[in-house]
Order: structure tokens, then sequence, then C-alpha cells
């Protein structure tokens, strides 16, 4: 178990900005970074991070945290894999008790996949570098490429033996399980029971997540067996989807939101070859079709792509598919060939970084100006064929979403065709409403007519709004303000000399959080909302267990449910104030406010409000037949609108002592 001092560490030393740059590209927003959502398929940045809080929120799907939550929620990490992630990043020494038999047991599935995976890279690592079938097939490979030993060792290149179960008779003999290893897609269990390494004799090709974590590999034989795959990838598991992951990410991340564009090529030696160039925002698809988890990959650090190709038609074949995928996530994409009989891998190794960066340079076109003219080409003037690639053209351009981009690429097309504008803006109308249409249509067979749904909480929500945003209110109020002394003005009825009431105001001084929690012990009130009420008793507790209010500590201590609804309230101000709340008597603070104001206000409010729903249910029991209960409910009616007045009163008192 990691020890609570090494967490305490890790939490004073990371910063949020700078892990989540290692995955999100950020932009500066005032005090505050800004990006779009890792987590859902978005166009328009709500993805939010606060340096001086310590947290982020993302507003499109509702999840927020600290550093460590984040890694949670993006790498599925465990809590203790986060915390050591962090470790590792900022070079903080882990400091661990012992580690109980029972817990090793309790050690989930997933995890365990990612060990043996991390040990296989290991051993196909070491078997290239340090055994003679490794040397003299292997690294000899790799020498031949061009790869040299550092760039070796930055992807981990490995070798895995001819022999059929090497790899499993040695990670048998290291204690990992045979089920693990076949989960995996490292061996292959047959029907009789027996087993054999899947990759044996060949090169392998470590495939990393987006933080570094060994997925899966890629391997290569090296034989003119014609009855074998020349590659093949680990299967799907627990782990690994091939088509959410892309070869090099890692190693690429930084330089694609520093450069803000990404290379696309097609195979791992694409990537590595690039690399050693010096063009390191280069990232490969593995061999299979680009998919859309793909794209969004790469759209979370850049808007740009860069599809570098061979000059062969399947390739470029290839390049087109992928373009409208591309554009349908709102990217932009140029594409870059390369002269016949030449690849990136074969082009970056002939040339220097210089020319390499001046060919990608001068020879990347815009989507449009190259399948306008691989396709003029294929046409070969014929009319018929001509027809049919302007409507392919247009088909194109009406998978881009912003409005402004189609018409200037249907400008484009319209000049490099030779054809009316206005023709095309008719067809790329169709085109548009008949995706319209579809999209409709679709959405009508997959919805029940006449039937909405709402939830318990949903209803719930609905009849108490107005408490819900108060209660709200109560718990930002002791998130941002809990620990503060502040001034508070009370108003006392008094007999002056003469013996008449009067009102006077005595000042106390105390801290905001006191002054809530008898404020609410006082008027007997209790939260309605029962995450509000659990992350209210969590509060006072820790106010009353801890001098000062830090907030990574103390989200430290959250469920996920708990940290993500403290991380909204804190990052509320974010978000623009699309609601009049002061008309239903909910006070938002504002710059001339002071904290004193705010929480008066909004205690008094609460209160008024509950005295307003208790009116209202007793006016709705009136019962015109039973008389003897009527002067009860009348007196009881009364007296209720007198304590309303009084603190509609209060409220008119607390805002002119503070103008």
């Amino acid at each position: 178990m990691i020890t609570r001092e090494t967490i305490d560490k890790v939490f004073e030393t990371a910063r949020v900005e700078e892990v989540i740059g290692d995955f999100v590209q950020l932009k500066r927003a005032g005090s505050n970074y800004k990006g779009l959502s890792p987590f859902s398929d978005e166009r328009s940045p709500s993805f939010m991070v606060s340096p001086v809080k310590q947290i982020w929120k993302d507003f499109s799907s509702g999840k927020g945290g600290s550093v460590v939550t984040f890694l949670m929620e993006h790498e599925h990490f465990t809590y203790p894999e986060a915390i050591r992630f962090l470790a590792n990043k900022y070079n903080i020494e882990i400091e661990e008790t012992e580690v109980s038999q029972e817990d090793k047991i309790e050690a989930n599935e997933k995890e365990s996949l990612y060990l043996v995976s991390e040990f296989a890279k290991t051993y196909f690592q070491d078997t290239l570098l340090n055994s003679e079938e490794g040397k003299a097939i292997g690294l000899s490979y790799f020498k031949e490429r061009g790869f040299t030993n550092e760039t070796i060792a930055k992807f981990g290149l490995g070798y895995s033996p001819e022999t059929w179960d090497a790899f499993t008779k040695e990670a048998l003999s290291k204690g990992y399980q045979l089920d693990y290893l076949e989960k995996v897609g490292l061996t292959i269990l047959r029907e009789d029971g027996k087993h054999f390494d899947r990759f044996k004799g060949r090169v392998m090709f470590p495939i990393q997540s987006l933080s570094g974590r060994n997925l899966g590999f890629g391997g290569r034989i090296l034989t003119n067996d014609k009855k074998a795959a020349k590659y093949l990838n680990s299967p799907e598991s627990d782990i690994y989807h091939k088509s959410k992951v892309l070869y090099g990410i890692f190693h690429a991340k930084q330089a694609i939101a520093k450069q803000n564009n990404c290379y696309l090529v097609e195979g791992y030696t694409d990537v590595i070859q690039m690399h050693q160039a010096g063009i390191e925002n280069v990232v490969a698809s593995s061999g299979t079709a680009l998919t859309p988890d793909q794209i969004r990959l790469i759209n979370r650090l850049t808007k740009n792509i860069t599809v570098l190709f061979d000059g062969d038609a399947a390739g470029l074949r290839a390049s087109i598919r992928g373009i409208d995928l591309i554009l349908e996530e709102g990217m932009n994409v140029r594409v870059c060939t390369f002269p016949d009989g030449d690849d990136p891998d074969s082009f970056a190794r002939k040339n220097s970084y210089e020319d390499l960066v001046l060919y990608l340079e001068n020879n990347a076109k815009d989507f449009i100006q190259f399948k306008a003219s691989l396709l003029m080409n294929e046409a070969n003037n014929d009319p018929i064929k001509k027809a049919d690639l302007i409507r392919d053209m247009v088909v194109s351009i009406s998978k881009i979403p912003d409005r402004i981009k189609r018409e200037i690429y249907i400008q484009e097309c319209a000049r490099i065709m030779d054809i009316s504008e206005q023709v095309l803006l008719n067809t790329l109308a169709q085109l548009v409403q008949k995706d319209i249409s579809d999209a409709g249509k679709k959405l009508k067979q997959e919805q029940k007519p006449f039937e909405i749904v709402k939830s318990e909480t949903q209803i719930a929500q609905d009849k108490i709004n107005i408490v819900y945003e108060l209660e709200r209110k109560i718990i930002e109020m002791l998130l941002l303000y809990g620990s503060q002394e502040a001034e508070f003005d009370d108003f006392i009825l008094k007999a002056n000399e003469e013996g008449e009431m009067i009102e006077e105001k005595e000042t106390n001084i105390s801290k905001v959080h006191q002054r809530i929690f008898l404020s609410l012990q006082e008027d007997e009130v209790e939260l309605a909302n029962p995450l509000f009420k659990e992350i209210y008793n969590d509060l006072i507790a820790y106010y009353n267990q801890n001098e000062d209010f830090n907030i990574e500590h103390y989200l430290m201590q959250l469920s996920v449910e708990h940290s993500q609804i403290v991380t909204d309230i804190l990052m509320s101000e974010e978000k623009e104030l699309l609601h009049n709340w002061e008309t239903k008597h909910i006070y938002v603070k504002t710059k001339n406010q002071n904290v004193s104001q705010y929480v008066s206000e909004t205690i008094v409010s609460l209160r008024e409000y509950l005295i307003n729903k208790l009116i209202m249910d007793l006016m709705s029991s009136y019962n015109k037949e039973a008389e003897s209960d009527l002067d009860e409910i009348m007196s009881t009616i009364n007296d209720y609108n007198k304590l309303k007045v009084n603190l509609t009163n209060k409220i008119g008192r607390i805002r002119s002592t503070y103008l």
C-alpha cells in the first residue's frame, strides 16, 4: 500500500494543467485553460482546467475532479495506478507499507493483463539485445532499416524467438498465469491443452496508449513463409482495442500539440523512421482502416491532420476513404504523397531533416486539390466520369460540419472543375438535406411516440428546482469561503428605556462554515438533495477537523460521484450565466457583494422558500368539510405568513446594510 505521506506529496507536487496538457491540447483562457473534451465528441471546447484551484471540469460529459480523478477517468487507472503514474512523472519516491497476500489476490484482472503485457515487452527487448538469435536476426533487421540503438530503445523494439513456446515458458516460470497470457493474446491455447507463442519468430513493435501503458504488439515475420501473415497484431482484449489506438501516439503527443499538426502514416516503420529523422508529430493507424475513434484521439491534440501515403494506387485510395472520416470530425486535412517507389520510411531515410521538412511543406495539398487532381486523372476527359467525380467531391464537402468552410470549398471546387458554383451548391444542398432527413428517420424509429419518460430524480428536481439551486449555493459557499472569517449583522429585538421593543443591530465575527451550520441548525433546516446533504456533512466534518481548507486534500477523500459534483460547483463561475436567478429569489454573488451578504441572503432565501412551501401545502390540505380544522389551519397559515414577511424584510435589511 502506498503511504499517506507519498500521496500527500504527489498532490502537492502534481500540476493539473501539466498532466492534462499531455493528453489534451489546452489553450489559455484568462486565468484558466480550455480544450476539447477527451470524453465526448465535440467541436467547441467545453473542457476547462483551473491552475489556481487545481481542478478540471468537462461541461459536455459532467465529469470533473482532481488530477488523479482525470487519470482514473481518462486512462482507466485505479487510484494507486494514478498515484504511481504521477509519482513517476514528478520523480517522487514511492514509500509503501507491506502488501498483504489478500491485497495481491484482489488485484483486478485488467491490471494483471497490463502486467503481463509489460513483462512481454521487457522479455522481447532483452531477447533482441542479449540473445544470439535476437542479435543475429532481429537486431540485424532493425539495423538494416537504419534504426539506431537510441531509436530501438525509445520504441521498445524486440524479438520473439523462433521456438514454439519460448516466451510462454519464460512467463510461466516467472509466475504469470497462463489464463492471462491467453487473454492478452500472447499465448495461443489449443484444444488438446498444448500452447504456443502467437508471435514466434517475429520482430516486435510494442503498442502503447496515450499515457504510455503497453496495450499489445505488432509482430513482423522475417522469413519468406507465404502461409504466414507478414504483420500480425495482438487480438482484441480488455486492454487492447485496435480501432481506438494509434501507433506512436505516446511519443508523438507533445510534438503534435506543439506543432498543431499530426502526420498520419500507414505502418510502424514509417513512424519510427520519421521520428529518427526529427519529425516526431507522426502516428500510424497500424495497417488498419482509419476509424472515427482514432481521429478523435488526434482531435484532442490538434485540429490539423496531414495524411502521408506512398504513391501507389492502393495507398491513394486508402487516403481518400480516410479523408471523409476526418472531415466529418470537423478537422482540417491535407494530403502529401511521395515520389513513385518511396514511402515515408524510405523517403525519411534518404533525406536530411531540412529536406524532409521542406518537402512536406511544399507538397502537402489541401484535400480538395489532392482529390481533384487524383480523380481528374482517372476521369481522363470522359464527361460521365467527370460528372461522377464532381459528385464525389461534393459528397466529401458535405461531410464538413462548418457551413463557411463548406462554401469556401465549393468555390475552390468550382474553380478547379470549371463548373458553375450554383450547380455545386444545389447538389450540396440536396446531399445535406438527405443526411438530415435520414438522421430524422433514424431518430424517429428509435423513439417511442408520445412518450416522455423522466426519472424519479428528474421529477423530484423539477418540483424543488429553486431549493436545489439554493442548496447548491450553500455547498459553493462552504467550498469557496468556508474557512474565511466575516462580519455578520444580526438584528435583535430589545426593550428600550421606555419599555418599547426595538430592533438593534449586533455585529458578530465568525467563520463562514460556522455561520452556515449554526443558521441551518437554528432554523432546523436540512438539505433536501441527498447528495448535497452528504457533501454538506462531509464539509462540516472537514472544517471541524482541519484549520484550513485545501481543495486538493479534500478531493482526495471524496468518491468519484461527489468529486464530480464538487468540481462542477467550483467551476460554475467559468460557465456563462444563463439564468436570471434573482427573479426567483436566488442571489448570485457579484464582485460588489461581500461574503457576509452572500451567505445571509442565501440562507434567508432558502428559509423563506421553505416557509412558502409549507403555506402552499397547508392551503392545499384545506378541507371545507372538516370545519373543526379550519381555525387551526388558518392560524398556522397566518403565523407562517408573518414569518415570511419578517424574512422578506430581513433580506431588505441585509441588502441595505451592505450598500
